[in-house]
């Protein structure tokens, strides 16, 4: 029998302060030249509303840092897969930033998150190897991906895997776009099984020919400051057509490796970046089949929880798993996809069976 990785833990960490929408009003939003943008903020909100569905975001209080949540998450997890840590082979943690303090000024990567996670679990064991993955908002699913290939290889035996970010850090007060973003941390443990549940199927794809600096770092758009701090931008409607061209058939991939019959996919745990954009990923995917979105395929808490990058698609799948979200449920059997799309470009899916 073919060995496959099987999530065994799920945990998620969502931070206690809420940003509303109206919190912005005061903000002065700027064009990327530092001209003004020639609507009031009641507009701008609105339009950005409409587009995103982003109505509040999580932020971590300014005591934590990205390792900290990181921890918060893996803990849950190893409880919930009733694990000795000190037994992990693996930690992996996928983010972007680092630990970047609450007055945005310095991102920390070295030890990597990874090893800062393992020191505050109290793991001792030398063998339990910690490392980093930084690949975009993809990167925790990219995680799973390489623990798959540790279980099937015979190299480990338990990974945690975490995705965790404190996006709210690093974004330009002066950039509308700096309302998507927020706060976050989920992680899951995998184990080997023998049987049918788990891992079924993955697809990965890194594109950067002119998709490389869609998604990029750069000054505030505000240039009477003297802050040479750089933020994170992105090419929104460039992102959003690629996403649209390029996610569909990265699922589709998967779902032909997995070998799984479409009519058969219950859920599809999709990154949490943008209402609009992923209503018309997950349409465009079900047009590859000539199929209908099927009702409640798709969960989402956007709304609620803004884009919190690598850690939006743990956290939405730890809610449903645990019954928070009560149109939603997944039952033993039931197959269902990761995906995700963001900076490198890369995009990725899972086909998994619970």
């Amino acid at each position: 029998m073919n060995m496959r990785a099987k999530i065994t833990g799920v945990g998620s960490h969502i931070p206690d302060v809420v940003r509303k929408n109206e919190e912005f009003m005061n903000h002065e939003f700027l064009n990327n030249d530092g001209s003004s943008f020639g609507s009031d903020n009641a507009t701008i909100i609105e339009k950005f509303v409409a587009i995103t569905g982003i109505e509040e975001r999580r932020y971590m209080d300014d005591k934590l840092v990205t390792s900290d949540i990181a921890t918060f998450a893996a803990q849950k997890a190893i409880n919930d897969a009733k694990c000795d840590p000190e037994t992990l082979d693996f930690i992996i943690v996928a983010h972007n930033y680092g630990d970047v303090k609450a007055d945005g000024s310095s991102s920390d990567m070295v030890p990597s998150l990874a090893s800062r996670v393992k020191n505050k679990l109290g793991i001792k064991n030398a063998a339990c190897v910690a490392y980093d993955v930084l690949f975009g908002c993809p990167g925790w699913i990219l995680g799973v991906t390489q623990a798959d290939s540790f279980i099937k290889s015979g190299l480990a035996k338990k990974v945690l895997v975490i995705g965790a970010e404190a996006l709210s850090r690093v974004v330009d007060p002066h950039d509308r776009d700096s309302m998507i973003y927020s706060d976050g941390a989920g992680a899951v443990v995998l184990e080997p099984s023998s049987d049918e549940h788990g891992i079924l199927g993955q697809a990965t794809a890194t594109y950067t020919e002119e998709e490389a600096f869609f998604i990029f770092n750069e000054t505030s758009y505000n240039k009477d400051l003297q802050d040479k701090t750089k933020y994170i931008k992105m090419y929104g409607r460039r992102i959003y057509n690629f996403a649209l061209s390029k996610v569909p058939e990265g699922m589709k991939a998967a779902m032909d490796q997995a070998g799984v019959d479409i009519k058969d996919l219950k859920k599809i745990f999709i990154h949490q970046a943008n209402e609009k954009m992923d209503e018309a990923i997950v349409d465009r995917f079900y047009k590859l089949y000539d199929m209908d979105v099927p009702k409640d395929i798709m969960p989402m808490i956007i709304h609620k929880y803004g884009n919190s990058s690598v850690a939006t698609v743990p956290t939405v799948m730890d809610l449903v798993v645990r019954g928070k979200m009560p149109q939603h449920k997944v039952e033993k059997g039931d197959v269902v996809m990761f995906a995700s799309v963001g900076a490198g470009m890369n995009i990725n899916a899972i086909v998994y069976r619970y």
